[in-house]
């Protein structure tokens, strides 16, 4: 499974290449914190696939990085995806990163 940092993940953001971001948390989470990705409920993901582009880079992101992996492992597993990455700790190493409370 491919992987990116929250540092590697913050310079693909500013260097503006073309990329998606997609978070698997529920919407109470994405709500109360979120670092600009399309919500995709975990639960939803595989019903929902046709909002994934498979022609660019796809980071998927969750609170510690658990649920984003199952994400990509069922969407692996199931649709012809070569382009997903896990964001590494999620948005919990996203504010430890950043220094976020």
């Amino acid at each position: 499974m491919k992987s990116i940092t929250s540092t590697e993940l913050q310079q693909l953001m500013a260097s503006q290449k073309d990329f998606q971001l997609i978070d698997v948390r529920e919407p109470d989470e994405h709500a109360a914190f979120n670092i600009g990705g399309q919500l995709i409920p975990l639960g939803e993901i595989s019903r929902q696939v046709e909002l994934i582009d498979p022609n660019k880079p796809v980071v998927i992101y969750c609170r510690k990085g658990i649920r984003s992996q199952f994400a990509i492992q069922k969407l692996e597993d199931k649709f012809p995806f070569q382009n997903l990455y896990n964001l590494i700790g999620g948005t919990e190493a996203w504010k430890r990163t950043f220094g976020i409370v």
